[in-house]
């Protein structure tokens, strides 16, 4: 990897780091392995990378992305035991990696709270994320995705009906780019992305267990069968219609 640009432009070393965890959830899931490359202003690298015991059962998901079971870190050191070779590897450091603002940076905080390290990340620590900037200069639009589909220009854009047109020929092409069946349930499957729809605001989903759970706020993963006051909760805020009527649905056992 060239890194001279990279370089020229960093005062002091630049920490890449990623995390598998047992989970999605920032608040409840934890770390099974850390990696961090540190990348010296000289271009000079150090690296530490950590398999570690979550004291929490990893989620099949997780280890069908990772590969790492339950097994596999059973005897490996806790967050807390390591949590100090860590901070001290990073001291002095910026900080980058893929999507960390949304996942990596808030998780490794959680972890080093729990470890009793408040001071983390250190003052005056930058971020830098390349996901952001990717999606920053390559647009993920509607104009973006028929240009980069079809190699057309989308006219008239944000009208109801050029959109729509646009769209017919967008699916069209990806049909044909991926060589996707054109089987409407099967289309569905890759849009869902697995996911069942329960509320159309996405309010509630399954489990790994299939038990339905809230997928939002202080009660983020919990079942909703559980808290049949947070759904009433909801009924009396501004949620959709639909959702509402699927919360009650749920805890009259109408929806299971």
């Amino acid at each position: 990897m060239n890194t001279n640009k990279l370089m020229s432009v960093t005062d002091k070393p630049l920490a890449f780091f990623d995390l598998e965890t047992t989970g999605v959830s920032v608040a409840t899931d934890r770390i099974v392995e850390i990696s961090i490359v540190k990348v010296f202003p000289d271009g000079s690298r150090e690296t530490l990378t950590k398999r570690v015991n979550p004291t929490i059962p990893i989620s099949p998901e997780a280890t069908a992305v990772h590969g790492i079971t339950n097994e596999d870190v059973a005897n490996e050191p806790t967050f807390s035991e390591i949590a100090r070779e860590v901070s001290m590897f990073l001291v002095g450091c910026d900080m980058a990696g893929y999507n960390i603002m949304r996942f990596d940076l808030p998780m490794i905080v959680e972890e080093m709270l729990r470890a009793g390290a408040k001071h983390f990340p250190r003052e005056g620590a930058r971020f830098i994320d390349a996901m952001s900037i990717f999606h920053h200069f390559e647009k993920r639009d509607l104009t973006a995705a028929l240009k980069f589909y079809c190699n057309k220009e989308l006219e008239d854009a944000h009208s109801a009906e050029a959109d729509t047109l646009a769209t017919v020929d967008v699916l069209s092409a990806q049909i044909d780019r991926y060589g996707l069946s054109s089987d409407v349930s099967e289309l569905q499957e890759i849009s869902l992305q697995g996911k069942e729809i329960i509320d159309y605001a996405g309010k509630f989903t399954r489990d790994e267990k299939g038990d339905i759970v809230f997928t939002f706020g202080k009660n983020k993963g919990k079942r909703v069968v559980d808290d049949p006051s947070y759904v009433e909760w909801m009924c009396r805020g501004e949620f959709t219609g639909d959702t509402k009527d699927k919360g009650m649905g749920i805890l009259r056992g109408e929806i299971k």
